[in-house]
């Protein structure tokens, strides 16, 4: 089991920790619900240093990413961020992840902790263009500041005006008394802040001085339970569960990221499968009833009939009712279409939502 440089750090502060995507991770704090809220109304921090990150450079560097890379890389300029997928042969995903462009020539690719060997090896192996690529995942630490007050409450920490750093977009500047960070408007909850990319020997110096100037607008080290939580009240995929090798970017609803413009790996079937319409398509779902929609419970029509399987579930804490997301076939799909969650011998009504369940 692998360490982030904080796991003391989160030992100290009482987490519970489990093990995770390989690594020993703070799982909740105080609580699901109290780490949830805070970061919906005030500001969080998370470790999310297990994540990989690759480093793409060369003159050839955009040419592999645009051959492994789902969306239009070519689109980034330096400062930009772009989300993507990497598309298998066979009509499925191997991975999603975050493209940034840092130079001209350089680019940063992260990915999901637990296919960091997978993705690399994946990439590698197409990689016959010559370009360089250096795996930095042991090296570096990430810190997710997310929260409504995350711009305020860390302004002073920086020279940048991070009010400027638009969405999806990034500076490499100074931070917490740390120079060459990169402070990126980015994350994985919805409610706005920044991701912080930082060395190892740097991250404890800079989560201490996030929470002592968060002090004042309630900020609270964040576990990996709330992260959950937080995502799929906006509808995000989780790599493993709502998407995975066996399941199309097209039918998990991921067409905006597949851009057509260019050849990318198994493009031409993607685009096919785009023109025909899937046979079946990941919805969002909200339960009638009580209940907790958990991840491999059954869909069912009224008959009984199962039809899809639930991918991801929970309580949602924001709406107080059970949400989740799951595939169903195709004509089960619209906005306002019923279905049964089946929670262990009760058939659960559910109704089909447009996302995200969470509307600020």
């Amino acid at each position: 089991m692998k360490n982030t440089a904080l796991t003391s750090t989160h030992e100290a502060l009482g987490a519970k920790m489990v093990p995770f995507a390989g690594y020993n991770m703070p799982v909740q704090y105080e609580g699901v619900n109290i780490e949830h809220e805070t970061v919906r109304n005030a500001v969080g921090v998370f470790d999310v240093s297990h994540m990989g990150e690759f480093l793409i450079e060369g003159p050839n560097a955009l040419e592999l990413i645009q051959k492994v890379c789902s969306n239009d890389a070519s689109k980034l300029t330096v400062g930009k961020a772009q989300y993507s997928c990497l598309p298998n042969d066979t009509g499925g995903v191997v991975d999603d992840l975050i493209v940034y462009r840092v130079k001209d020539e350089t680019y940063l690719l992260v990915v999901n902790a637990s296919n960091i060997e997978k993705d690399w090896n994946w990439i590698s192996s197409k990689n016959d263009v010559g370009a360089e690529m250096r795996d930095i995942s042991e090296d570096f630490s990430l810190l997710a500041i997310q929260g409504p007050k995350a711009v305020e409450a860390m302004q002073s920490l920086s020279s940048h005006d991070l009010s400027e750093i638009k969405f999806y977009n990034f500076v490499v500047g100074d931070f917490a008394g740390i120079e060459h960070v990169i402070i990126s408007a980015t994350g994985y909850t919805g409610s706005g802040g920044f991701e912080i990319y930082c060395k190892n020997s740097e991250v404890k110096q800079i989560w201490d001085k996030v929470l002592e100037a968060g002090a004042d607008y309630g900020i609270k080290p964040i576990g990996l339970a709330a992260r959950d939580t937080l995502r799929l009240e906006m509808g995000y995929c989780l790599y493993g569960n709502d998407i995975d090798d066996t399941t199309s970017p097209i039918e998990a609803g991921l067409s905006w990221i597949c851009k057509f413009n260019k050849s990318f790996t198994n493009s031409e079937a993607l685009e096919d499968e785009k023109r025909r319409t899937p046979e079946r398509k990941l919805v969002a779902f909200e339960l009638d009833d009580r209940g907790i929609p958990r991840q491999g419970y059954d869909i069912v029509d009224n008959s009984g009939k199962t039809i899809g399987n639930v991918t991801s579930g929970t309580m949602s804490p924001s709406l107080g009712k059970g949400i989740g997301l799951g595939y169903v076939p195709t004509v089960f799909s619209e906005v306002g279409s019923k279905i049964n969650i089946q929670v262990r011998k009760k058939a659960i009504p559910a109704t089909v939502v447009k996302l995200p369940f969470y509307k600020k």
